[in-house]
């Protein structure tokens, strides 16, 4: 395997692909009516985001359902009931549930 050396003024110094410096970003503004083309979004504003409660039955199955994803079970849509049922049960079984199977990773 051959590696392939970048060139750079400086060779030691660390170059980051990724580095943006804000007064060189721009967003351009929405094409109007006359025109029809794409144009990129600006990042999200954490500030700006809704404050939406999350019911604690609708939280355990979320959780649940990222516990099994990551697992390597993916839920498949006939499992929804089950899931259902295991998310009404109380936090601290839905917890045993979702650290049973993270030690089976």
């Amino acid at each position: 395997m051959t590696a392939i050396a970048f060139e750079h003024p400086t060779p030691q110094a660390f170059v980051d692909l990724y580095a943006a410096h804000p007064a060189e970003v721009t967003w351009p503004a929405p094409a109007g009516p006359e025109q029809d083309m794409d144009y990129l979004l600006p990042p999200p504003n954490a500030a700006e985001r809704l404050h939406a409660p999350i019911a604690p039955r609708d939280a355990r199955r979320l959780d649940l359902l990222a516990a099994l994803t990551a697992a390597g079970i993916p839920p498949r849509p006939e499992d929804r009931d089950a899931i259902d049922q295991l998310s009404a049960l109380p936090a601290e079984i839905n917890a045993t549930l979702r650290r049973w199977l993270h030690h089976t990773m």
